[in-house]
């Protein structure tokens, strides 16, 4: 019986701890639903005697949208 009531006990903690914590970190409305994409073709930087550039990786293309796949 001990068993049971501190298992209820814990449960009912973990169950009001959790509502505490999402009522505390609402979302914020305002938010933008996607971050705004920087212009420009991307970043350079030189290491070990060598430049990388960093930049976009999805590009736009002229190819018909994909609605549905098949999986045998």
């Amino acid at each position: 019986m001990l068993l049971k009531a501190a298992a209820t006990v814990l449960t009912l903690a973990a169950t009001v701890a959790s509502a505490r914590y999402v009522t505390a970190h609402l979302k914020n409305p305002a938010a933008p639903l996607q971050p705004p994409v920087l212009a420009g073709n991307g970043s350079t930087a030189s290491a070990l005697g060598g430049q990388f550039t960093v930049g976009p990786s999805v590009h736009e293309s002229d190819v018909e949208p994909m609605t549905s796949t098949y999986a045998s």
